[in-house]
């Protein structure tokens, strides 16, 4: 690498390895770094990993000069310490670039030289608690999902910590490592790994009044993430790693979300000469990536760009996909749809029934312009039809050359005193040398012998090399076997990958306890303190009062379970901050979610504009809006 690219500030997308074959697959598309799940402690207990996968991953990332980063953060337990300081000795002695943690007794623990980055759980919203954690060793700090540029550039300017920021994949509708529905409602703690996504489920609103505004609505599911428009201001006001969410995702959402990313952010990098890719060399898509054609449930940017667009996503918390187009005609058994040329048979389609509910249907066939499905199902001409699985797509994609990627190498090949000579050296300067070890003879039919020699060193089929240049230097027109040729390249390129993944730089940091004075002195149950070596390290840091994790304390009935950015009173246009001159009469509060035996109350803070979500014996004083703005 040259000095100036090493002057340049490395940018990076990371993305989701839900195994060891699709952390591979997210390489090949174009990632720089990808996160996985330990045997233990991950806040995905459904995407566990065996050390064995993740040291495979690592040796297969660091060819490419990638990252792994393995997701430790679940809240511990007394009795998980001593596993859990066991398994992070494990993943430094195989290779791991960075840990990922949410609990602060990871920083109590005797560590290996292991680089820390704070999960998005940890309260990283403003910039005291990021500089806090910086102070404290953390190398990087994953950003909340509800902060807006002017607050993470305030962050930045606070600390030289790293930055990541969530850029696409769906969004958890609470603050991360603030949701406690799922252990309120049965014993399964996010927290914990163990999510029942309570946030999904269809909800009746009640208001203070006892009528229903609202029946069978998925009030709390809200739309995925989509920031890839994003990435220019991200990095501007200092974001360096751009994650893509979806560790229980499917290869072809992996794929096709790292692919179109990798695109967009390569076509940034090509015009500025500040940032450089952080991984090596260049991946080659056999497909067009559109990230409306793997699951979603429609996009938003969220907060990004502050509040200014309604993001709930209520008919339904599964995937809505691409747009096709309107029905026209129902004809015979099948539609005539706008746009039916783009739909292949197989294919999935989304659509709002007549009964305003959240339906679809499976393309069987498609005869001249009739889209038949595999259930016909009464629709209105006018209603939308989106395609939420695209069966010729998610083929193409599935297939392992779909992406491939590979590591430019210049050949050099010269005759030495007992034969000849080839070397390889690669684009970050890494050098292999393979000798032939030959009698010199002149080609007897007087044709060069040149063209033939560089045809075959070109050959690198499915090496993670490609060739970018080859240098001849001969004295005479010398001819060698072609099977000579071949050896040649062969060893000089095995050479490389393990030269390659032998020289490979990891960082790494030792943690040192700190006494620096943490941002507040008292802390609720939401700073998730769940065994004695966090409740030290927060008292080492000048914390006084430290309450019980939720999960060890939980008050059935009567606690706060949820605390959002989201607000419902803004997705039924009854906000009197946003939308005053709009919004007609006020509703009667308190608005009241239900769900079979579930209940649950909500209460608007407007001066912070958050919403919190507690359960149904709850009590709290309702404030109007109006009185909390004018203070």
């Amino acid at each position: 690498m040259t000095f100036a690219a090493k002057m340049k500030k490395k940018v990076e997308i990371l993305a989701p390895a839900k195994n060891l074959v699709q952390g591979m697959a997210a390489i090949n598309a174009g990632a720089d770094a990808v996160y996985i799940g330990a045997p233990q402690f991950g806040a995905r207990s459904n995407a566990t990993n065996s050390l064995e996968d993740i040291a495979d991953l690592v040796e297969y990332a660091h060819l490419f000069k990638a990252q792994v980063f393995v997701v430790v953060n679940t809240i511990l337990y007394d009795n998980e310490l001593e596993d859990c300081k066991n398994l992070i000795h494990e993943l430094y002695n195989i290779g791991v670039d960075a840990l990922i943690v949410q609990d602060m007794a990871v920083l109590e623990m005797d560590l290996p030289p292991i680089v820390i980055h704070a999960s998005t759980q940890a309260n990283n919203r403003d910039p005291k608690h990021v500089k806090f954690l910086a102070d404290a060793g953390m190398k990087r700090v994953v950003l909340a999902r509800e902060l807006n540029l002017d607050q993470i550039k305030e962050i930045h300017e606070a600390s030289d910590v790293e930055l990541e920021f969530f850029v696409s994949g769906a969004l958890c509708v609470s603050f991360s490592g603030n949701c406690y529905m799922s252990v309120a409602n049965g014993e399964r703690s996010a927290n914990r790994g163990s999510c029942a996504q309570n946030c999904r489920l269809p909800y009746n609103l009640i208001d203070g009044t006892g009528k229903t505004l609202l029946s069978s609505s998925h009030l709390l599911s809200i739309k995925d993430l989509d920031l890839s428009d994003q990435l220019p201001s991200l990095i501007e006001v200092g974001v360096t790693s751009f994650k893509i969410e979806g560790r229980l995702k499917d290869m072809v959402y992996v794929k096709n979300n790292v692919s179109y990313l990798r695109k967009k952010l390569d076509l940034f990098l090509a015009g500025t000469d500040k940032y450089i890719k952080a991984s090596s060399g260049r991946t080659f898509h056999n497909f067009e990536p559109e990230m409306d054609r793997s699951f979603n449930r429609g996009y938003t940017d969220y907060f990004v760009n502050k509040r200014k667009e309604k993001i709930g996503s209520w008919d339904t918390p599964k995937s809505q996909g691409q747009i096709i187009g309107k029905v026209l005609e129902v004809k015979a058994n099948g539609y005539v749809i706008e746009n039916f040329e783009k739909l292949n048979n197989g294919d999935g389609l989304y659509f709002i029934n007549e009964n305003g509910e959240a339906d679809g249907a499976q393309v069987n066939i498609i005869i001249n312009d009739i889209v038949v499905p595999n259930t016909f199902k009464p629709l209105t001409v006018g209603t939308m039809i989106y395609r939420n699985s695209d069966a010729e797509f998610n083929r193409l994609v599935e297939r392992e050359d779909s992406a491939v990627r590979k590591i430019g190498v210049n050949f050099k090949f010269i005759e030495t005193t007992t034969g000849f000579e080839l070397t390889a050296t690669d684009e970050d300067g890494h050098v292999s040398v393979s000798t032939i070890e030959s009698e010199k003879e002149v080609a007897k039919n007087g044709e060069s012998t040149l063209p033939n020699i560089q045809k075959n060193l070109s050959k690198t089929g499915n090496t993670p090399f490609i060739v970018d240049a080859i240098d001849i230097q001969f004295s005479n027109n010398w001819f060698l076997p072609i099977s000579k040729i071949n050896e040649a390249r062969r060893v000089v390129l095995e050479q490389l990958i393990d030269i390659r993944i032998k020289e490979y730089h990891r960082e790494e940091f030792q943690i040192k306890k700190t006494d620096h004075p943490y941002p507040v002195t008292q802390l609720d149950f939401t700073y998730n303190v769940a065994n004695h070596m966090a409740r030290a390290f927060y008292k080492r840091h000048g914390v006084t009062e430290i309450e019980k994790a939720f999960e060890l304390q939980w008050d059935p009935g009567k606690s706060r379970v949820m605390t959002t950015k989201y607000c419902v009173k803004y997705e039924l246009g009854k906000c009197a901050r946003f939308q005053r001159e709009t919004m007609g009469e006020k509703v009667v509060e308190p608005l009241v979610l239900k769900q079979g035996e579930l209940e649950y109350k909500l209460k608007f803070n407007c001066k912070p504009c958050e919403m919190e979500i507690w359960e149904k014996d709850a009590e709290f004083e309702i404030e109007d809006q109006e009185s909390q703005l004018s203070r």
